[in-house]
């Protein structure tokens, strides 16, 4: 049977009877009828297939989605597990750092027990201080040097603490003896210690290559303390500087006035319990 003859399907029967506005029927249908419903059916079928292969695709991407984010959530999740095990590496370093160090300052510890339980080996200048010692006691008397010490905390200087009232001809004495000639002073400051008053000193021998400290105590309410001027000329401003400032008065100075402040300035500012005459300075 040929195309002309084959009979209209169900389907294209309603198609055409659509197309033609005729009732669903059992009667022979013209050409143009046919042919219509044939180009309907093909479309309707050809949509159907797009709808379809869009709704496969529309699958695909989605089941793709969920295998990235499944894989995703894996992922973070080993990443997680490998946090939490360099976190745990870490704080066992830490803890093992932190012991180190604990043992490290305990064993310091305990050397520098035994190290102050061993006798110091006496300082390069205890020499010098026994010789100064000697030649001014052998001339003067035991009872003019209050202390004798080599001073740690300042490049192991002799240190000689000298009673005021032998102050003047015992620094006579150390510039003129060919034992000790300290020919230059090189330092001279008060210092109020609250408890009493007193000048530091510091002197160098240059024919000796050598050098001392001394200390003179005196009162705090009755600061004075013999000059030393007329032995050393370079102690003038010095002297005036200390009774400017912390009101030490320097007995036999040749022009013992203030130096940095005006004379009518009331107090010394170096003094632990100085106030301000005017509060608003």
């Amino acid at each position: 049977m040929s195309d002309e003859q084959k009979q209209p399907t169900p389907e294209e029967k309603r198609l055409a009877a659509e197309q033609t506005g005729q009732e669903k029927n059992d009667q022979p249908m013209d050409e143009e009828a046919l042919r219509k419903a044939k180009a309907a059916a093909a479309a309707k079928a050809k949509a159907a297939a797009k709808a379809k292969a869009a709704a496969a695709a529309k699958a695909k991407a989605a089941a793709a989605k969920a295998k990235a984010a499944a894989a995703a959530k894996a992922k973070r999740e080993a990443a997680g597990g490998d946090d939490d095990e360099a976190k745990a590496k870490a704080k066992a370093a830490a803890i093992a750092k932190a012991k180190a160090a604990a043992a490290a300052r305990k064993k310091m510890a305990l050397e520098g027990k035994e190290e102050a339980a061993k006798p110091k080996e006496p300082s390069k200048n205890q020499p010098l201080l026994d010789k100064y010692v000697k030649v001014i006691k052998d001339h003067f008397g035991e009872d003019v040097i209050e202390e004798a010490y080599i001073n740690q905390l300042a490049k192991e200087v002799p240190t000689l603490v000298i009673k005021k009232e032998r102050w003047f001809e015992v620094a006579q004495f150390m510039k003129e003896n060919e034992q000790l000639a300290f020919d230059y002073m090189s330092h001279l400051a008060g210092i109020d210690h609250e408890t009493h008053m007193e000048v530091y000193y510091h002197f160098y021998s240059y024919k000796e290559n050598q050098s001392v400290a001394v200390r003179v105590k005196t009162d705090r309410d009755e600061a004075r303390v013999p000059s030393i001027t007329p032995i050393w000329a370079g102690a003038n401003w010095p002297e005036r500087e200390a009774y400017d400032l912390l009101g030490i008065h320097f007995e036999g100075h040749p022009n013992l006035k203030r130096i940095l402040l005006t004379d009518d300035w009331v107090g010394h500012p170096l003094r632990k319990d100085y106030v301000p005459y005017d509060e608003e300075i």
